[in-house]
């Protein structure tokens, strides 16, 4: 397809599936769970947004939930679809987004109904999601088999298709922060997520980042990469893939300048981490 094309839904999401099971909770009116953004692209990076959107299945009603408090980042992350799909066609990258609202089902928890953190709440910072209370095992199983699997199966898809094509996989997770958590403030303009798994690449965007003495850079901040995170650790641990997860403050989203200015960024340290024969120290990112 051509550079900059968007093609809607996954394998598990075609029109096979919406016609048997995949409608016990979605209907033909509501947003396919997944969107692939530019899927011909040629760059090794596979951008993914766990929290991209913020969409709520129509048999769901609002959750229970005002419009105000969906909006707020316990709905999704704040500006990250859109920074996705312009870092898509500024890296010609690959671009895979989920559309649902993580107080749907959140799709960077683990899927076990017993996992902890888990994947449905039932209180998001302080508010309450009605719809989440009492949640019955169908119900739930419904999210999972029709929100959380189709986009963690489409991720595994396309490293699948990569590989079988000799194209090479950096998977870079985006992620956005509230710039005030219980009160208190977060300095931080980004910060970088990894583990001690492979998480060589995701040392050197880090390491890029904080030679902009412009930049307040977090290491594992605002969050560690624990076992709460569950898309990066299942996709390139145990691949071995290089990756990295960016969490960018989201009052820095707020506007198009905001979104351009940190896709500039976001753009040459992955362009310039992913030369293996550049040295980091000298490389100066642009902050503006």
């Amino acid at each position: 397809m051509a550079h900059g094309s968007d093609v809607e839904g996954s394998d598990m999401a075609g029109s096979d599936v919406a016609t048997t099971a995949w409608n016990t909770l979605l209907s033909a009116d509501d947003p396919r769970p997944v969107i692939v953004h530019n899927p011909s692209g040629g760059a090794p990076f596979l951008l993914i947004g766990d929290h991209a959107g913020n969409a709520i299945p129509q048999s769901l009603g609002d959750l229970g939930v005002s419009a105000a408090e969906r909006a707020r980042h316990i709905g999704w992350d704040i500006g990250i679809g859109v920074l996705g799909a312009q870092m898509s066609r500024h890296l010609d990258a690959v671009w895979i987004e989920q559309a649902y609202s993580r107080l749907v089902i959140d799709c960077n928890r683990a899927p076990d109904p017993c996992a902890t953190p888990n994947a449905v709440v039932p209180v998001s910072d302080g508010t309450p999601v009605p719809a989440n209370h009492g949640l019955d095992d169908a119900a739930r199983a419904a999210r999972v088999a029709e929100i959380h699997a189709p986009y963690q199966d489409a991720i595994a898809a396309e490293i699948v298709r990569r590989t079988a094509a000799g194209q090479p996989t950096i998977l870079v997770a985006l992620h956005s922060f509230t710039p005030v958590m219980g009160g208190v403030p977060r300095p931080w303009h980004v910060g970088i997520l990894h583990d001690g798994a492979n998480d060589r690449f995701a040392r050197r965007v880090l390491a890029l980042l904080k030679s902009d003495p412009l930049l307040t850079v977090g290491d594992n901040e605002p969050y560690k990469m624990d076992r709460i995170d569950y898309s990066v650790p299942r996709h390139a641990f145990a691949a071995g893939l290089p990756y990295v997860e960016f969490e960018v403050r989201q009052d820095l989203l707020a506007d198009r300048p905001g979104i351009d200015r940190w896709c500039g960024i976001l753009s040459r340290v992955l362009t310039a981490a992913a030369r293996p024969d550049r040295d980091v120290a000298p490389v100066t990112v642009r902050s503006s």
